[in-house]
């Protein structure tokens, strides 16, 4: 997304895919409800969701949010803002974003040029940065962190210097500085590429940014000037192997040559945090589709990162003009999703399809899986996706044609099907304007015509319930200026963060069909209650199992790849986690291996 600004422009936003192709296609979806009911925060019950990871049950977790660079400009909002609002106490991390890669010289650099907001142009982001937000820009007492404005003749101002003074106020705060994202990641492949490369990229950003020894520029800068800024680095590579902004280069090469650069950044930084006596961390922002997560190595990955962000949101958009509306970040696909699959068999986009991947793994696109659940953390945007010219249907608007995108709004540089929290907050906190989707376990909003898909109170509960249930490791936000000084949103997934899924169901009772109701009122049956009848169920009326091997059931999750099962007559083996998945209905391509008659 593009925000036109006076000084440096926004690179566009990293979360949009230009085409639903942009994002990949999950396995078999799982919409799964057990039992058990959680009440969530905007008092309403919602079964709890199963487990799909295999990883154990946790509480609590790590709050990470994105600050960025050119938040200062037309939208005013500081890192000042952020102490004021309460929001930096509440925080672990604060990742600033974002830093680009030299074209001349394949190192990380400052300079002071905008990046054209040209979708086509393939060189966007060339030789593009903010130096003057960085380290140049004054600050007057009023908006300062401590209410001390910057003096003649100090060497850093900016908002590296403000990002130190929050720093001081919080000494639990951690502020890590994130390269790339979708405009600055056209050069990743060509530092990746070599051994040579990787280290002369590392080490002039842990030379630049770590030690501080930021370029003289402007009577500002200088040697060591921007020491004590970051604890790290988060590497925000859009994407390896292609499929991110046109004209990016990209590599076969590039799913190996990612570990290699993360273990590269590791590496450096911990020989740095050896000098420093301190521990340096390192994160990386990466895609929730599997066309982007069979592009690296999940398996691989974990030991060199401190925390994952999966970017579990933008699966849907006004991209697609005219529909149909659905939602941008629906933990499970529901049953009436239109989607079509990219492969045949595969479900659609949601979380619990991108979380599975990355830690169980999905055959069908070569990804193995193996990434520690209890590092990776759930995404919740701040802003929201909507189309116009929507019809009522069925389900107050979703999954409807729609005449175009939504109108835009000023702040966020009246780019229509995109809003900010703090631009839409009239319509999405209005209960008359609120939907829950059961199945897909989101929220929506719709007036009659304009359909927004976003985040609410109780969609951030039912993402954070199923963090907890997964054993994820915490939460992440982009970005606090969506939110201005209303942290209503932030203070949601904090309080749902810091929390626990006080019911995680080890066995899920079966797939909803998608009932959206006003969450003012009670849906037409209980969330907890599945949306057939037993007699539905093909376990109900199954054969007897053969000797030696119990008979496959339709409600057990069957997480360990070569389990045992009979069926009509057959033994089948399972090549990966599957539930509901009739063995006898894949074929040679399918979840299930065909071991012969009993």
């Amino acid at each position: 997304m593009n925000r036109a600004l006076p000084m440096a422009q926004e690179p566009t936003r990293r979360r949009r895919p230009k085409s639903l192709a942009a994002l990949a296609v999950g396995t078999a979806a799982s919409l799964l409800l057990g039992a058990s009911l959680a009440l969530t925060s905007g008092g309403t019950a919602q079964a709890a969701p199963t487990n799909s990871t295999g990883a154990p049950a946790t509480s609590g977790g790590i709050k990470v949010a994105y600050f960025d660079q050119w938040s200062i400009y037309a939208n005013g909002y500081y890192p000042k803002t952020i102490q004021d609002t309460g929001v930096a106490s509440k925080l672990d991390y604060l990742i600033y974003d974002f830093a680009n890669i030299d074209p001349a010289n394949l190192t990380c650099f400052e300079t002071t040029k905008a990046a054209s907001q040209d979708e086509n142009n393939p060189s966007a982001g060339d030789g593009a940065g903010d130096a003057y937000a960085d380290y140049q820009k004054t600050y007057d007492a009023s908006t300062s962190v401590d209410g001390a404005a910057d003096t003649w003749n100090q060497p850093l101002v900016g908002n590296f210097n403000q990002l130190k003074k929050l720093k001081a106020k919080n000494p639990n705060l951690k502020v890590l500085l994130s390269i790339g994202g979708w405009t600055y990641s056209k050069y990743f492949s060509d530092v990746a590429a070599s051994d040579g490369s990787r280290k002369k990229l590392v080490s002039s950003c842990i030379d630049m940014f770590i030690k501080g020894n930021l370029p003289a520029q402007g009577g500002f800068g200088g040697p060591g000037t921007g020491a004590g800024v970051f604890d790290g680095f988060d590497i925000d590579w859009e994407y390896p192997g292609g499929g991110g902004h046109l004209g990016n280069d990209a590599s076969s090469s590039d799913k190996q040559n990612f570990t290699a650069l993360m273990a590269e950044f590791r590496s450096e930084l911990d020989a740095q945090g050896k000098a420093d006596n301190k521990t340096y961390a390192l994160s990386a922002a990466v895609g929730a589709g599997q066309d982007k997560i069979q592009n690296v190595e999940t398996d691989k990955l974990g030991q060199y990162l401190t925390f994952l962000d999966v970017m579990t949101y933008d699966m849907h958009g006004a991209w697609d003009a005219t529909g149909p509306t659905n939602h941008q970040a629906p933990i499970y696909s529901g049953p009436s999703d239109p989607m079509t699959p990219v492969k045949p068999g595969n479900g659609k986009y949601s979380i619990d399809n991108a979380i599975k991947a990355w830690t169980v793994g999905d055959p069908q696109y070569g990804i193995v899986g193996g990434f520690p659940a209890n590092k990776i953390n759930m995404g919740v945007p701040f802003y929201y996706r909507g189309w116009t010219g929507v019809p009522a249907g069925t389900d107050h608007g979703l999954f409807q044609g729609a005449t175009g995108p939504a109108t835009g709004a000023a702040m966020s540089g009246n780019v229509n099907g995109i809003r900010m929290y703090k631009e839409l907050n009239g319509f999405v906190d209005n209960p008359a304007y609120t939907y829950w989707d059961d199945a897909a376990k989101t929220s929506y909003f719709y007036d009659g015509t304009t359909f927004w898909s976003g985040e609410n109170a109780q969609s951030i509960q039912a993402k954070l319930d199923y963090a907890h249930c997964n054993g994820l490791g915490g939460s992440f936000a982009f970005s606090l200026y969506d939110l201005g000084t209303r942290t209503a949103l932030f203070d949601s997934m904090v309080n749902a963060t810091n929390g626990s899924a006080a019911n995680c169901p080890a066995a899920p009772t079966g797939s909803p069909s998608s009932s959206a109701s006003p969450t003012s009122s009670p849906s037409s049956s209980p969330s907890g209650s599945p949306s057939s009848s037993p007699s539905s169920s093909p376990s109900s009326s199954a054969p007897a199992g053969c000797a030696g091997a119990p008979s496959w059931n339709s409600a057990t999750v069957y997480a360990a790849a070569g389990t045992k099962v009979s069926w009509k007559g057959h033994y089948y083996t399972n090549k990966w986690w599957t539930q509901g998945e009739d063995p006898t209905a894949g074929g040679q391509w399918g979840v299930w291996t065909d071991n012969g008659p009993c």
